[in-house]
């Protein structure tokens, strides 16, 4: 083995070393951010509504029961013939 060549070698190495880092002590650390559309912010709002309300209307439920509980809760043959007869025709399809 040649040693010249070995310190021809060993030179490249040297020159080829990575460049110290500098310190970035003095540079702030950034932070992830998130921002929200206005847009976003409205389908919030409208969902969290939606969720509160409640799914079945009382008002309508009360009434209807002091009318069952009166007696004079009617119904309309004709009505309620279409209405089965729709229910029925959508099963059959």
């Amino acid at each position: 083995m040649r040693i010249e060549t070995l310190n021809q070698v060993a030179g490249l190495y040297k020159l080829n070393k990575p460049a110290k880092t500098t310190n970035t002590t003095g540079v702030a650390a950034g932070r992830d951010q998130v921002q929200i559309s206005r847009v976003g912010k409205d389908y919030q709002i409208a969902k969290q509504a939606v969720a509160d309300a409640s799914d079945v209307r009382e008002d309508k439920v009360a009434d209807l029961k002091a009318k069952i509980a009166a007696g004079t809760y009617q119904v309309s043959t004709d009505d309620f013939a279409s209405k089965l007869l729709e229910k029925y025709n959508a099963l059959q399809a």
